[in-house]
């Protein structure tokens, strides 16, 4: 990895990573990505937009984490048979992959008729998909799970739409990954900072030695429109509801041509990261909602950066 002028995430020099032009059938984006190791390769789920402008989810695999190869159809296209296909109409979005003892776990929006659910689907091998249950009623989003039971119960990271709280993370909790409650607001945006209009929960929790990090992303609105960059927070491991450290300033801004030029300007959005053996953490992120590109940082790092300058987590 080399080339950024980022403290903290060095992009990768020869980003972007992934762009339509690698799909090997006709899409107009490739972006939001949740990423995972699976049997030594890394798997990567990403959007793309049709033509028509709603969404379908690709597959793309690599030996390396940075040369993918998309394989020749979609992996998740919007549900034929009920109760799936009627919330699943207008596309499928953003993917976050769980892995877990048994297999990897699949959120990913569902749009329609009846507004944005999140959706949970599983896999053993990545070659066949079992949709599990619709886990949210409608006006949620960017649900991440947590990659172990926390005191018995399945734990997760969302986002509802509320203009009374507004676009706040809250954790909830489950028995089974398909009921959900105990449901807690942990992060809200803070006023006058980078992160004012929103925030929501990014790739799946990172557990460290001094807590579970959630790689975030926030929102800023400007006279030009929205800004979106990614944020760093540290949950207590025993009690994911108790932050540890939310970090003052962003870890990554839209500064690429293809961050601030596409899709949708001045975005950067990241659904999957891949924690090494040797501290080292693989980000992807979308660019402007059109491509798809890759930095590395220290876990460490990050983890301090939540530690040493915080701000309020509400």
């Amino acid at each position: 990895m080399a080339g950024s002028d980022s403290l903290i995430i060095q992009r990768y020099e020869k980003n972007p990573i992934l762009t339509k032009y690698d799909v090997p059938y006709p899409v107009e984006t490739v972006h939001n990505a949740g990423v995972v190791k699976h049997n030594n390769n890394y798997i990567m789920l990403f959007r793309s937009h049709l033509r028509n402008g709603r969404s379908i989810i690709g597959i793309a695999e690599s030996r390396d984490g940075v040369r993918f190869v998309v394989r020749p159809e979609p992996f998740i296209t919007p549900a034929k048979t009920e109760p799936f296909s009627v919330y699943e109409a207008y596309g499928v979005e953003d993917p976050r992959i769980c892995p877990m003892e048994d297999g990897y776990w699949i959120t990913y929006s569902v749009y329609s008729q009846h507004g944005v659910r999140v959706a949970l689907a599983k896999t053993v091998d990545f070659e066949r998909l079992e949709r599990i249950s619709l886990i949210t009623q409608a006006d949620y989003r960017n649900v991440v799970i947590f990659p172990e039971k926390i005191n018995g119960r399945y734990a997760r990271l969302d986002r509802p739409h509320s203009e009374i709280s507004p676009w706040s993370i809250w954790i909830s909790y489950s028995p089974d990954l398909v009921h959900w409650g105990d449901a807690k607001v942990v992060i809200k945006p803070m006023a006058y900072h980078w992160d004012e209009m929103k925030v929501g929960p990014g790739a799946t929790p990172i557990k460290t030695k001094k807590g579970w990090l959630n790689i975030f992303h926030g929102v800023f609105k400007t006279m030009d429109g929205a800004v979106y960059r990614l944020g760093v927070a540290l949950h207590d491991i025993q009690d994911p509801s108790r932050v540890l450290g939310v970090a003052d300033g962003w870890i990554l801004q839209p500064e690429d041509f293809w961050e601030i030029s596409g899709y949708v300007h001045n975005v950067v959005f990241c659904c999957g990261a891949v924690a090494e053996e040797d501290g080292i953490v693989r980000i992807y992120w979308g660019g402007a909602d059109s491509v798809i590109c890759l930095g590395t940082a220290l876990i460490d790092d990050l983890v301090e950066l939540c530690l040493s300058t915080p701000r309020p987590a509400i």
